[in-house]
């Protein structure tokens, strides 16, 4: 297996134990010869923060577009018949019913998801087009760490909820911004559809196999189709670390639909696929690799910089 990645948001020391070709997608002189030996590309690169993607179009249609568009003519040069696209529930916006079957309109509300929604276009006509078979997979709340307990989210900033809670609960932060507690759900704070990044994992495996075993061209979602709201999920920190996650409550956040959970029955059925891990074993993942990898590689840092000092 070969990693090609810009290492832009990614590290180096995840990709050990794999071939790495350090490159952007957007580069297809250094691309398309690391895609010759290739028979299928899993395409998960992509500027991911909704906030960002407000404040700065220009950089999420530049990478999750142009940049995009080079890799997927790089795949029709290189004649790989199979992608997998790791795509989101954002394409769909705002809802209409609950829970998210992958038939309803995709209308997305920020750059992210609009930008996310014009490569599944292009994938669609590329394959009436050109003959690529691929899956969408329509990740919901992606969370956890491998249950190796060394590889986890590194992300700078965090903004995922689960990773912000822990933190506050290491004493890495002061508390946890919470946007919105008068939504119409059961606690009056917004409900969403967490999975498990190896169930994900898992879901990647199977959608190669559904490919060339002959499958057709789709999108599925992957969640759960169980929703938690954001108090619940602070409820869950708790009990699984320890220490009462201290709170901040703020006003809701432009476009954050009241629930977002999906109905995964299409990846349950072209794939047989069930996510297996509860949310509490999620969050216990996630904080068996904060405690493993984050702070003591935090320490470090403290102590270079008071070395330098």
């Amino acid at each position: 297996m070969l990693l090609y990645d810009n290492l832009s948001t990614g590290h180096r020391l995840l990709a050990k134990g794999f071939e790495l070709v350090v490159g952007d997608i957007g580069d297809a002189a250094r691309l398309l010869p690391a895609l010759r030996e290739a028979n299928v590309v899993i395409h998960f690169a992509a500027h991911a923060y909704v906030a960002e993607s407000v404040e700065n179009p220009r950089k999420y249609f530049e990478n999750n577009v142009r940049a995009d568009l080079c890799l997927l003519d790089a795949v029709l040069q290189a004649r790989i018949p199979y992608l997998i696209f790791s795509s989101t529930c954002a394409v769909y916006g705002l809802p209409t019913s609950i829970p998210i079957t992958e038939g309803i309109f995709r209308e997305p509300v920020n750059p992210y998801g609009t930008s996310k929604l014009f490569f599944e276009h292009a994938l669609e006509a590329y394959g009436k087009a050109y003959g690529l078979r691929f899956v969408s997979l329509r990740y919901f709340n992606a969370a956890g760490a491998d249950e190796s307990g060394e590889i986890g989210e590194l992300h700078d900033p965090e903004t995922h909820l689960i990773a912000l809670a822990l933190e506050v609960a290491a004493g890495l932060r002061p508390e946890l911004a919470i946007y919105g507690n008068d939504y119409p759900t059961r606690d009056g704070t917004c409900v969403r559809d967490y999975v498990h990044v190896s169930d994900l994992a898992e879901a990647h495996v199977l959608s190669l196999e559904y490919l060339l075993a002959g499958g057709q061209s789709t999108a599925l979602n992957l969640g759960t189709g169980k929703g938690h709201s954001v108090a619940e999920v602070v409820a869950a920190v708790e009990e699984v670390t320890g220490p009462i996650v201290c709170k901040r409550y703020g006003p809701r956040r432009p476009g954050d639909p009241p629930v977002l959970v999906a109905d995964p029955s299409r990846a349950q059925l072209l794939l047989n696929w069930r996510p297996s891990r509860s949310l509490n074993q999620t969050i216990a993942s996630a904080w068996q690799w904060l405690q493993r990898c984050r702070i003591p590689a935090l320490s470090q840092q403290a102590k270079n910089l008071r070395e330098q000092r």
